[in-house]
């Protein structure tokens, strides 16, 4: 896996809209924090766009996404929201210019669609906040700082506390994932992240229990859940325990990994939260789930 090259104090960070269109004044607050950071922003000719729901046709989205990715004065690429439509891109750029191009691609839910096609191109990319967090949250909050710590090149190590359905262990392997019903709907398409030993990391917002234990079965009868080497299950808001399913969300995914040896944390912070820590995709990490807590070291 190639990791992109640390960004130095002058570089350039492309913010565009691949997906739904954002409030222009979380784009002008990001842009305002990562000039405090000492980097230069460039926008996409649609970052600030409108199409429907979306920031602008595929068409010009995959045009912004491919300036961003082709232009060498670009070190890292900022996705300004997630919502719906990175989809459309994924088969208007190949792995090789990926790979030739090599540079962080950032953001997180929707966006889990574009970490998956930089990933089976063979370069790290980094599940992040975006535009509304770098607007709304300090420079002291942690997912912040975490942020800026890995674009400068270090690579942080993570503690969450233990919670009653952790199952202890320890696995290192190369760590994937992202938004749960994204991931699942490129399940078997060259975009699918679902390796053998990788710790896969999945959270979610606004899908209801049964949606995500379907999703789980479909994992566990292709074969998904039986390889991995950890599973590291993050945030699920903006949904309603379903007294029917005779489970609560994290009951349900305990059970539909019982069977299965290798170590599980739950209630990590990755997901539509305030603490919705940076991930490098793609990367060897090592996760550590023990009575104590749970570590993650890159």
């Amino acid at each position: 896996m190639i990791i992109p090259q640390a960004l130095q104090p002058g570089d350039t960070i492309a913010i565009v809209s691949p997906s739904s269109k954002i409030l222009p004044e979380y784009i002008e607050g990001a842009v305002a924090r990562l000039e405090s950071w000492g980097y230069h922003i460039a926008l996409g000719r649609h970052t600030y766009g409108a199409h429907g729901n979306f920031a602008g046709t595929p068409e010009e989205r995959l045009s912004d996404l491919r300036m961003a990715l082709l232009n060498p004065e670009v070190k890292a690429i900022l996705c300004a929201r997630g919502g719906y439509g990175a989809v459309h891109l994924l088969d208007g750029i190949t792995s090789q210019e990926i790979r030739d191009n090599a540079k962080w691609i950032i953001g997180f839910s929707d966006i889990s669609a574009l970490h998956a096609m930089w990933v089976n191109a063979g370069v790290c990319s980094l599940h992040a906040p975006m535009c509304k967090h770098l607007t709304l949250e300090p420079d002291t909050q942690e997912s912040t700082r975490y942020l800026r710590a890995i674009l400068s090149g270090d690579k942080p190590q993570y503690q969450a506390e233990s919670h009653p359905f952790d199952r202890h262990g320890e696995a290192r392997a190369k760590i994937v994932g992202g938004n749960m019903a994204v991931l699942c709907g490129l399940l078997r398409t060259p975009y699918d992240i679902f390796q053998e030993n990788t710790i896969l990391f999945i959270e979610d917002v606004g899908e209801r229990t049964y949606k995500v234990e379907r999703m789980l079965y479909n994992l566990e009868l292709a074969g998904v859940l039986p390889r991995l080497a950890g599973l590291i299950v993050g945030q699920f808001t903006d949904y309603k325990e379903d007294p029917g399913m005779c489970a609560t969300m994290y009951e349900m995914i305990a059970a539909r990994v019982a069977r299965y040896n290798y170590p599980v944390t739950f209630g990590f912070p990755i997901g539509h939260v305030t603490d919705n820590h940076p991930i490098i995709e793609g990367i060897e990490a090592t996760l550590s789930v023990t009575p104590q807590g749970t570590i993650l070291r890159f």
